[in-house]
């Protein structure tokens, strides 16, 4: 004899069974993906910081060429001057520590309305230049002139009196506009000619005491490892390189724009 039975509970305990295995399925699927997104934003910053470093050291070698063929520097742009350096010519440059990269006038792409190149996350990329003035006898009617921007100006001076005065420090804690505080905290001793930097991807005007120094439009600069809001002088992540001034004359010599 069968026994007739009722459908419907077996059809809800199947139903109740599949609910379930959609909620831990859903589960497991957002613990790997709360797990996969760190990675993948950790990689995503990871590539922007490698492509602003490259597009550093492409300017740096812009600017070395530069010098090569005119025998100095070029100023940097201002944010009027459509990528132009400023003054057109150079000279007495219109701003020394901060301006921009002149992509116009090194014959580089710009990315902004305004002429400029900008890095990774859509900043533009700074550009320092060394502000030391010399008069040399016969040259420029014996008239001061900026030594790397003015043409002709570095070699008129000449190899052994070069003086650039911008100075990298590994800390903004106890420098001045003119110094980097304590002999420990100086990256560039001698000081360098040029400083081209991004920076990073909080921008300007920059968020700790550190970042701040590279805005501040005097000769000294900070550059050190990323650091979190929570350090000492609050967050960092600027992207600081520095022109060696023997790296400078060296290939100008090799050239043969120096003696």
């Amino acid at each position: 004899m069968m026994i007739a039975t009722d459908p419907a509970p077996m059809r809800q305990r199947q139903a109740g069974f599949t609910l379930i295995e959609m909620a831990m399925v859903l589960m497991i699927v957002a613990l790997l993906l709360g797990g996969l997104l760190p990675t993948i934003s950790s990689q995503a910053e990871q590539r922007h910081e490698n492509d602003t470093r490259k597009q550093l050291d492409e300017i740096q070698q812009a600017l070395i060429g530069y010098a090569i063929i005119n025998g100095r520097l070029p100023c940097p742009a201002t944010s009027t001057s459509n990528g132009a350096e400023s003054p057109a010519g150079g000279g007495n440059c219109t701003t020394f520590y901060n301006g921009f990269v002149p992509a116009a006038t090194l014959g580089l792409s710009s990315a902004s309305n305004a002429g400029l190149v900008l890095d990774s996350w859509g900043n533009p990329i700074r550009y320092a230049i060394t502000n030391v003035s010399a008069t040399v006898s016969g040259f420029n009617g014996g008239t001061a002139f900026n030594v790397f921007s003015f043409p002709g100006g570095i070699g008129a001076v000449g190899i052994s009196n070069l003086s650039p005065n911008l100075l990298v420090c590994a800390s903004a804690t106890g420098i001045s506009g003119s110094s980097c505080g304590g002999a420990g905290n100086s990256l560039t001793t001698n000081g360098v000619p040029a400083v081209i930097f991004s920076t990073g991807k909080d921008g300007p005007p920059g968020s700790g005491i550190d970042e701040q120094a590279n805005l501040d439009n005097n000769q000294t600069f900070v550059s050190h490892a990323p650091s979190p809001s929570g350090a000492a002088n609050g967050s960092f992540d600027d992207i600081i390189i520095w022109m060696s001034p023997n790296v400078l004359v060296n290939r100008m010599v090799s050239a043969g724009k120096l003696p």
